[in-house]
């Protein structure tokens, strides 16, 4: 028997299947949320710190009250009463419900939150990625849960038999549908500069300090299709992909490298800190 998801809905912990939300909350109507993925080890969440500054960034960009006190409590119980060492939540705060759909906002509405936990291995896979139009909105560095663009692209790529997506915006590089990328050309590590088209990953900041630590440059700056296709290596970054290496790019020409010694010595650098 399938053990039921634990969650927290306002305050009140419970199975998700017991946890019930109003089709008038402006989560359900106009994705009015945002969200983090708290993954943690040995009990542990990591980067907690970076994860709920992240979350009250993206709410005061919607302008949206948050309780900190919260949050940090609900995320932290989800994680001290898990029956697994090794997982994540995942968390959201809501602006609230409204008494009927309108895209102007009552004042002073309640924000709901609605979080869960579920076991995770973090053990991770090669991926078969393909490239793709960005086609999302400008504020990408908001972590909302408005991710039609996203899960457009990634559906798409799936009848592919691909595992992610690389996205771009007039052939310069953003990021993954669900995730940050790093490659290797001319034996230097590469990342796309972080803008209001990418999201600033918490594991992409973690491994690119982790990395500066042992002396290894990291590039943030602006790149190209053509060099992702010159690239002989390239992994995507997220809280639950660790750092994936990427087998095979469907439809750019690539040679990559899944054992390439900077992404050698990158994984065992972020496992040795996080993962061990």
């Amino acid at each position: 028997m399938k053990t039921p998801l634990k969650g927290v809905f306002n305050g009140a912990f419970d199975t998700v299947d017991n946890i019930k939300i109003s089709p008038f909350s402006r989560a359900y109507t106009f994705s009015d949320s945002v969200y983090e993925v708290v993954p943690f080890f040995n009990s542990t969440a990591i980067a907690f710190d970076d994860h709920i500054k992240r979350l009250e960034f993206s709410a005061s960009q919607l302008a949206m009250a948050v309780d900190l006190k919260e949050v940090i409590f609900e995320i932290n119980s989800l994680i001290t009463s898990s029956e697994f060492s090794n997982g994540y939540v995942y968390y959201q705060v809501t602006r609230g419900v409204d008494p009927l759909r309108s895209h102007i906002h009552e004042p002073n509405l309640k924000t709901e939150t609605f979080g869960y936990a579920k076991a995770h291995l973090f053990q991770w896979k090669p991926l078969r990625v393909s490239v793709c139009d960005d086609i999302r909105w400008g504020r990408c560095d908001i972590k909302s849960t408005s991710l039609l663009g996203n899960v457009m692209n990634m559906n798409a790529a799936k009848l592919d038999n691909c595992d992610e997506v690389i996205m771009h915006k007039d052939n310069l590089l953003t990021e993954g549908g669900a995730s940050n990328l790093f490659f290797v050309k001319n034996d230097l590590i590469c990342t796309p500069a972080l803008n209001g088209n990418i999201l600033p990953g918490i594991t992409r900041a973690l491994l690119i300090n982790e990395l500066k630590n042992y002396s290894i440059e990291v590039i943030e700056d602006n790149f190209r299709l053509e060099d992702l296709s010159n690239a002989s290596c390239a992994w995507l970054t997220s809280a639950t992909k660790g750092l994936a290496p990427i087998s095979e790019i469907s439809n750019l020409e690539s040679h990559l490298d899944l054992y390439h010694p900077l992404f050698k010595k990158s994984e065992e650098i972020f496992n040795k800190k996080f993962l061990s």
